[in-house]
């Protein structure tokens, strides 16, 4: 029975050091979105595929020793312009060298919408029926809804500490 409490309390730190890095990384992203209005609707463009090449990217599949032996791995993008020659390029990943290779030996097209940011002069590319509206609503939405998560965790948690508290005092 000890052992299941030691591992039970194990658990719950873990689970609350994650939410609150969850909730903290989500107020940072939160605050760093830019406003809709931020963005320039440049229109559809349609993008072709036109390579694939290796990537390294952070090993997250990994963890503890496997992690900081290997924190990185390769991954395979396919490259993708658009076909108007505007000088716009969109890059996915692809599953396999050979999955990405076959993409781009299929040529099929793609559309996507790009939203230009005159203030730093990038842009992004989403999907052709998103606005710039859409995009930051989708992004807001999914960081409120991780800091909720996070939140009524450390709720919980510190609700269940409480009863545990209030329990071992008699009360």
């Amino acid at each position: 029975m000890q052992k299941l409490k030691s591992i039970v309390f194990v658990a719950g730190v873990m689970l609350l050091i994650l939410a609150a890095a969850v909730g903290y990384l989500s107020i940072k992203y939160l605050a760093a979105i830019l406003p809709a209005d931020s963005y320039e609707d440049k229109g559809v463009y349609t993008f072709s595929p036109y390579q694939v090449l290796p990537v390294q990217v952070q090993n997250m599949g990994a963890s503890g020793r496997d992690r900081r032996m290997n924190p990185t791995k390769t991954a395979y993008m396919v490259y993708y312009r658009d076909t108007s020659g505007s000088g716009y390029q969109w890059s996915q990943q692809a599953l396999t060298r050979e999955r990405g290779q076959e993409i781009v030996d299929a040529g099929a097209a793609v559309e996507r919408r790009v939203l230009s940011v005159p203030a730093d002069r990038s842009y992004i590319t989403v999907e052709p029926g998103q606005t710039a509206e859409s995009y930051t609503a989708r992004l807001r939405q999914n960081y409120i809804t991780a800091l909720v998560l996070a939140g009524a965790f450390v709720i919980l948690y510190a609700a269940a500490w409480c009863v545990i508290w209030r329990k071992g005092r008699g009360g």
